[in-house]
């Protein structure tokens, strides 16, 4: 090694170890645990992925969890299959709806179906041994007017035990919910697939 690379290698050393003794300082401070309220939506891809994503590390963890999808209940998706297939003793799966809106062309049928995700949600939050649950693509039952927003925060601060992680995934996420949440992450979409003529893929969309 030159003189001046070991220089530059002493440069790195000292800068990391200061970044590291500032993270040390920083994270000795958080100390605290709670069940988190996240919510990921915006219009980009990815926001089921990555409920999923975190559903799998919980399972991981061999933490109970479950899942609640909404609107997609009627399709044949691979997290479904898996989750079902492997995982089934640490996660629950429920299906509720029937496809978008537009497929069912059947406001009260929709409704009916949120109605019953939701009221399976609830017993599964209350639940004492799970730990997280998913609701995929609740928001967007909230946006047409499927469950009533106020119900489902009132529900989410009175009644979800203290340390139950719960994920509600959906575009258009309601400002409420975004003020009542812990953690939120919006996608942005940047570029896509879909606006060339390619359609939706197994292993990309579902």
């Amino acid at each position: 090694m030159t003189p001046e690379s070991e220089a530059d290698a002493a440069r790195h050393a000292a800068k990391m170890a200061r970044k590291k003794a500032a993270r040390d300082r920083m994270m000795a401070t958080k100390t605290g645990e709670k069940g988190l309220i996240i919510v990921h939506t915006g219009p980009g891809k990815g926001k089921s992925s990555s409920g999923f994503g975190m559903i799998l590390r919980a399972i991981a963890h061999d933490m109970p969890c479950a899942v609640v999808q909404f609107i997609k209940g009627s399709w044949d998706t691979g997290e479904r299959r898996l989750i079902t297939t492997h995982f089934g003793d640490l996660c629950r799966f429920v299906a509720s709806g029937e496809g978008f809106t537009w497929e069912t062309q059947d406001r009260a049928r929709d409704i009916a179906a949120a109605r019953a995700g939701w009221e399976k949600a609830k017993e599964l939050i209350r639940d004492p041994e799970i730990r997280m649950v998913l609701l995929d693509e609740i928001n967007i039952a909230l946006r047409y007017g499927y469950l009533d927003l106020d119900e489902v925060l009132a529900f989410l601060r009175d009644e979800k035990p203290e340390m139950t992680h719960v994920i509600l995934t959906g575009r258009n996420a309601a400002e409420a919910l975004i003020e009542a949440a812990d953690l939120v992450t919006e996608m942005t979409l940047v570029k896509h697939p879909f606006r060339a003529g390619i359609k939706a893929q197994p292993g990309v969309e579902f």
